[in-house]
């Protein structure tokens, strides 16, 4: 999931629910049985953007192609992909998208938020949450959480430079601790299909340009192990009123497709192990309800 549909989301949405179906994987062949009625498949057809790690990649690289591959050989399919940037519209030239006399060419979207409209959602398969990522050895050592980081010396403080994404949870974040001076936005969107979000992390923050960044867990945690230049540490935020960091992901698909969600969702209930090692693999930060904002 990329830093840009968690952005707008999490500006535009207030409280995310998913529909949980409880199911298990002996109930798996009815389920495809009355999915065939509607729709024989061949193979897994998902929707990705083609340069968006650690979640997806033309390469079949990312989280998200791993789990898919993991669903496919489950279901006995191959896994195909139509690749489309994540930037706007990326569900209507996706998954919504049809031509005359021709089938839709994705059926599932791997990563979205818990309550995404655009989309019939899946029960959520992780729950993560923005991060800070700083180099060790340069006077942040102590920095555990946030509050350790807002306890730093205040001209320790007023001298960093920290990458953050415009319009995200962090510049909320760096507003309401008086730190927009030590900001340093990157855009959300950018029309560079080669541009991915992990570049403040793996060029900015490595190359010394940025002392810390706050951006969403999957990529703090996956471009921190990347960087091999410095010891990075990542440091999940918690959520507090008015600024909400963590978030639980989910898959999406087309509405009106009841039996194609409920199969989807048994296999991330059969497959929670697997999907938790790849997760761990990729460094995901996966937080618990503790890192939610308390309720008003």
């Amino acid at each position: 999931m990329s830093a840009l549909r968690i952005a707008r989301t999490s500006a535009c949405a207030g409280t995310f629910a998913a529909a949980l179906v409880g199911m298990s994987m002996g109930a798996l062949p009815i389920v495809a049985a009355a999915q065939d009625a509607v729709a024989v498949r061949t193979a897994l057809r998902v929707c990705q953007d083609p340069n968006n790690l650690p979640f997806s990649n033309l390469a079949g690289d990312g989280i998200e192609n791993r789990i898919a591959e993991l669903f496919g050989k489950a279901m006995g399919l191959p896994v195909t992909y139509y690749s489309f940037p994540q930037r706007m519209a990326f569900i209507r030239n996706t998954l919504k998208f049809k031509l005359p006399g021709e089938d839709y060419p994705c059926d599932i979207v791997m990563g979205v938020p818990a309550g995404y409209d655009q989309v019939s959602v899946t029960k959520p398969y992780y729950h993560s949450t923005y991060a800070l990522v700083f180099p060790q050895g340069k006077g942040m050592d102590q920095v555990k959480s946030a509050d350790d980081f807002l306890k730093l010396d205040p001209a320790t403080l007023a001298r960093l430079r920290i990458g953050i994404y415009d319009r995200s949870p962090a510049s909320e974040w760096l507003s309401r601790h008086r730190l927009v001076d030590q900001g340093v936005p990157y855009q959300i969107m950018n029309a560079d299909p080669k541009q991915y979000p992990g570049e403040i992390i793996e060029k900015d923050l490595a190359a010394g340009k940025l002392d810390a960044a706050i951006v969403w867990g999957p990529i703090a945690g996956y471009f921190a192990q990347r960087v091999k230049t410095a010891a990075l540490r990542v440091v999940p935020m918690k959520s507090e009123p008015g600024v909400r960091f963590d978030y639980p992901m989910a898959m999406g698909v087309r509405y009106g497709e009841r039996e194609w969600k409920q199969q989807i969702e048994a296999l991330i209930e059969s497959k929670r192990p697997e999907i938790q090692a790849i997760l761990k693999e990729y460094g995901v930060p996966v937080v618990d309800a503790s890192f939610e904002a308390p309720k008003p």
